[in-house]
């Protein structure tokens, strides 16, 4: 299947290809960046727009196999120079005069990002970005600067320049996320962060995952971890020194995969992940994926609620837009701990319905802010004696 790219690469290939319109007066109709998974993309460079000042382009969104709602649209950048900087006539491509105010040359060039029409402004906290920036997440905001200062250090310019990324379908895509419920306004986010879109085709995952079971087994394993993502395989390897290649990634597909390691053999399997994920699991939602049902604030405002949490901080919870801050309300009113071990109950309930009897299942569920949150009662001594097992010492 073929790979496409995020909206984050095409931000950074319009951005890098307008800089260097701007700093060499040249037309550009392809560039090449690369992306943090490693993988060149190569972009055609479409509606491009030169003027003295600035340059505008656009790159036309590849969802390769898996396309989503914003495949085919056009991901503009405009780089401008302030508005008391710019190149003389006559220069070549060359900036040797571009002040920073500081009566010297600045080692390197200075680069604003911003958004502009059609790409989301953010309006409540919890997210990517603080409130009031444009909906345009870390990781493409550092690839749009990687690639725009690599064109300035070949070119010698160390002045500053305006990056803007638009996107001018972005309102009308914005109305099919969930950019509304997150409080992001007036057009879609950009993002990704390894900058390729992996294609995602259900049955794919499915056999991927099935393949990973049997390899497990095939070495003579019982036990296997599980984890929807690799930032949970990630906290698994930075926390308890697990060796990943033991591990599958179930992606949303928690349920089929407590069912393909029953039929498998297993005899136990651990399922760490994210709070963002598993609160779902405390519900009964086995498949993960949004489309498949959200409840994350209504669950854990119905736990609080059981817990004791006082109304007023219950009602916080149902206007979080992230997990992650939610538990910082629980955390502040001194009820996190309860709230996450009757959560954990909850999810082993389910799990084990699922299981049937058939499979020993233990759980871990954690934050990024706040680590482990909550474990089942034999979730530390499994990595205690699988490490035991392989000679080693957490």
């Amino acid at each position: 299947m073929r790979y496409g790219f995020t909206t984050g690469s095409c931000a950074a290939a319009a951005a890098k290809a307008a800089a260097y319109m701007l700093l060499t007066g040249r037309e550009k109709t392809k560039i090449t960046i690369e992306t943090p998974k490693g993988i060149p993309y190569t972009a055609q460079i479409l509606r491009i727009c030169r003027k003295e000042r600035e340059v505008s382009c656009a790159v036309e969104k590849d969802g390769g196999d898996d396309p989503d709602i914003t495949t085919g649209a056009l991901i503009c950048a405009k780089v401008s120079f302030p508005q008391e900087e710019g190149r003389e006539a006559g220069e070549a491509g060359k900036d040797l005069g571009a002040k920073a105010g500081t009566g010297r040359a600045p080692e390197q060039a200075q680069i604003v990002i911003d958004g502009g029409f059609g790409v989301g402004r953010v309006t409540k906290p919890g997210l990517d970005q603080p409130v009031g920036n444009a909906a345009i997440n870390h990781v493409p905001r550092e690839m749009i600067e990687r690639e725009v200062l690599q064109v300035c250090q070949v070119l010698d310019y160390c002045g500053s320049l305006s990056v803007e990324i638009s996107v001018p379908e972005g309102e009308h895509l914005a109305e099919r996320t969930f950019n509304p419920r997150l409080g992001i306004v007036g057009g879609i986010s950009i993002l990704g962060t390894s900058g390729v879109v992996e294609p995602m085709s259900t049955q794919a995952i499915l056999d991927t995952i099935r393949v990973e079971l049997r390899q497990q087994r095939a070495l003579g394993r019982e036990d296997v971890v599980i984890s929807p993502g690799n930032y949970g395989l990630d906290f698994l390897k930075n926390t308890y020194h697990y060796d990943l290649d033991k591990s599958v990634k179930c992606s949303n597909f928690i349920g089929l995969t407590i069912d393909m390691a029953v039929e498998e053999g297993f005899k136990r399997l651990l399922l760490a992940g994210h709070i963002g994920k598993l609160i779902k699991v405390a519900g009964g939602i086995m498949n993960t994926h949004s489309r498949e049902g959200d409840c994350r604030m209504e669950l854990l405002t119905a736990f609080a609620v059981k817990c004791g949490v006082a109304a007023v901080d219950a009602a916080k919870l149902l206007s979080c837009v992230t997990t992650e801050e939610a538990v910082r309300i629980l955390d502040e009113c001194g009820r996190r701990q309860e709230v996450m071990d009757y959560a954990m109950e909850r999810i082993l309930f389910y799990l084990e319905k699922r299981a049937q009897g058939k499979l020993a299942i233990e759980s871990i569920m954690y934050a990024n802010d706040f680590g482990a949150l909550a474990k089942s009662k034999e979730a530390e001594e499994w990595f205690t004696l699988l490490a035991q097992e392989a000679e080693q010492q957490i």
